[in-house]
């Protein structure tokens, strides 16, 4: 329960390492529309192909700038107030997304996209263990993010 002060509130945080399973059905939800993405364009017509390679870049996008917020949203509740590695993430993340939109599907918005996706695998498990995000990133993202990185270099070699 937080507590109130003159100037404003202070709250004491308590997280499982444990991942929830509401985050794990989420997160991993959100992955599945790439991974089944990169699999379609291997077996569908050319295109068909290329409209699911855009329909797949346009949701890799979407997600990885949703993370940017998610990123922004936990540096509201960093003891300290944001640090300077949560702020330039929100805005990697999010710049990359918004740039893999303007390009539109090819390699170019692919490689955008894996970049992301892998600074998520990187970057997350160790704000984890530095207060920045909860503790279950540690675990989850590294595996998570596994599905998209997959799922991008299946694409960009089926551009190539």
């Amino acid at each position: 329960m937080p507590t109130y002060e003159k100037d404003g509130r202070s709250l004491e945080i308590s997280e499982p390492a444990r991942t929830p399973g509401l985050s794990i059905f989420l997160g991993y939800g959100a992955m599945l529309p790439i991974a089944v993405g990169a699999l379609a364009v291997l077996v569908l017509p050319d295109d068909a192909a290329e409209v699911v390679l855009s329909l797949t870049t346009i949701w890799g996008a979407v997600v990885l700038i949703f993370l940017g917020g998610v990123r922004r949203g936990l540096s509201f509740r960093t003891e300290a107030g944001p640090t300077i590695t949560q702020l330039a993430m929100t805005f990697w993340l999010f710049g990359l997304g918004l740039l893999s939109l303007l390009l539109g599907p090819g390699s170019g918005a692919l490689l955008l996209l894996l970049a992301g996706y892998v600074s998520l695998a990187i970057v997350d498990p160790l704000s984890a263990r530095r207060g920045e995000a909860p503790l279950f990133f540690a675990r989850l993202r590294p595996l998570q993010m596994l599905v998209p990185i997959a799922s991008f270099v299946v694409l960009l070699l089926w551009v190539d």
